[in-house]
């Protein structure tokens, strides 16, 4: 293991260098076990030997990233996944890890499949993360697009099932509808001391449920004549009103709409530009905000000694998750041209304009600055491809991107 040296600046110092906020990085982890070869030998989600890899080496990157200043780090929930990707599925138990090793790096969910889940469960145990990190959970919130498990799991919520990105039918209509309700819930339990809600997938209380408790009579509350008609749902968040919250893979006007809406930030993957424009240009029309703000984007970065090297690890790690695990859910789809359908974007120009952040530390600078002169960037949220990209590789993203790039945009 390499030693590696930091000078960390904090985040109310780089906030006032300027006078305001530039760019705030986040780390996004699927996470994955196991390397591109181990992965082609097939069923390599069966051997604990690579998890046990995958936590320890987590473990290490999480403690250089919290020294780093990286604002945050978030995992997926995903379930069943025995080819190896995406191994997450259970965000906030993998923030409570990251979290008891770290003292300032908060710790979230890109996202939680609401859809999947009981929205009162969801509360509790985020709100439980909040107060054992010392108020350093954000919260990410998703609809769910994979119908293997989506479909399987949300058989609690009425048979909901996963939306692929893109998709506009009745099942697209019934997960939206869901996910909006759960998040209605959620909201409610963190910021009102009692509950009661009816809806069309979740009741509380669901009927006539008997309780005739003298304790709950005397210093509770939410009981007429022995019957429950509220409930109070605690603990409540240490932050208030409640964590930060973020929508992940937000890439149509109605999400991002509703995330303006509702406050949260809408994380926005490499989407056309004139799709990411309109996105943009959506999100200020609603909230308000000044143009950018409320806005995420993800971003692959590799950094490595040579452009050469970091183009090939690259290929073997971020091209190679997209094009392999990514690209049969439509995500490719984001790319086309939103007026024509049209596959006309350059991709020859993907890594100048900033779709990707790969190469030197320079080449990376030169991407980040194309970038951000295109867009107005708040939030980057790096894809960190462990397992693919090889620890100690890294290792020396992580340091390199914190030392060398993020000083000079933020």
């Amino acid at each position: 293991m390499r030693c590696v040296r930091i000078i960390v600046v904090s985040r109310r110092e780089a906030i006032c260098q300027e006078g305001e906020a530039r760019v705030r990085t986040s780390l996004f982890y699927l996470p994955s076990v196991g390397s591109k070869k181990e992965m082609e030998e097939g069923m390599v989600g069966l051997r604990p030997e690579l998890y046990q890899q995958m936590l320890k080496e987590l473990s290490e990157q999480a403690k250089l990233a919290d020294e780093a200043g990286y604002d945050s780090i978030s995992f997926t929930e995903h379930h069943f996944h025995v080819e190896g990707f995406e191994m997450s599925n259970n965000p906030i138990l993998l923030d409570l890890f990251v979290g008891m090793q770290t003292k300032n790096i908060r710790v979230g969910q890109l996202g939680i499949v609401l859809p999947a889940n009981n929205p009162i469960r969801v509360a509790e145990d985020i709100a439980m993360l909040d107060h054992m990190t010392g108020g350093r959970a954000c919260a990410g919130f998703a609809r769910g697009y994979q119908r293997r498990w989506v479909d399987i799991m949300a058989q609690q919520t009425h048979g909901i099932h996963g939306a692929s990105p893109h998709q506009h039918d009745e099942i697209d209509a019934a997960n939206r509808a869901a996910f909006e309700e759960c998040f209605t819930i959620i909201k409610k339990c963190w910021t009102e001391d009692l509950l009661s809600y009816q809806g069309k997938y979740w009741n509380v209380p669901p009927g006539e449920t008997p309780w005739d408790v003298d304790f709950t009579n005397k210093y509770g509350a939410g009981i007429e004549n022995g019957v429950v008609k509220q409930v109070g749902v605690v603990p409540k968040p240490l932050q208030k009103p409640h964590p930060e919250i973020f929508q992940p893979f937000a890439s149509s006007e109605r999400s991002v709409r509703w995330c303006a809406a509702e406050g949260a930030t809408a994380v926005l993957p490499p989407l056309h530009p004139k799709l990411e424009e309109r996105l943009i240009d959506a999100y200020q029309e609603v909230s308000g905000k000044p143009r950018g703000q409320g806005i995420g984007i993800l971003r692959d970065i590799v950094i490595a000694d040579s452009d050469e090297e970091a183009l090939q690890l690259w290929t073997d790690s971020g091209r190679y998750c997209s094009e392999q695990w990514f690209a049969p859910f439509h995500f490719g789809e984001g790319m086309l041209d939103p007026d024509t359908g049209e596959d006309n974007f350059a991709h020859e120009n993907y890594l100048d304009m900033g779709y990707a952040l790969v190469g030197t530390v320079d080449t990376v600078c030169r991407q980040m600055e194309a970038l951000t002169k295109r867009l107005p960037v708040n939030w980057i949220f790096g894809w960190a491809y462990n397992g693919l990209l090889p620890h100690d590789k890294m290792m020396q993203t992580l340091e390199l991107y914190a030392t060398k790039v993020m000083p000079k945009f933020g």
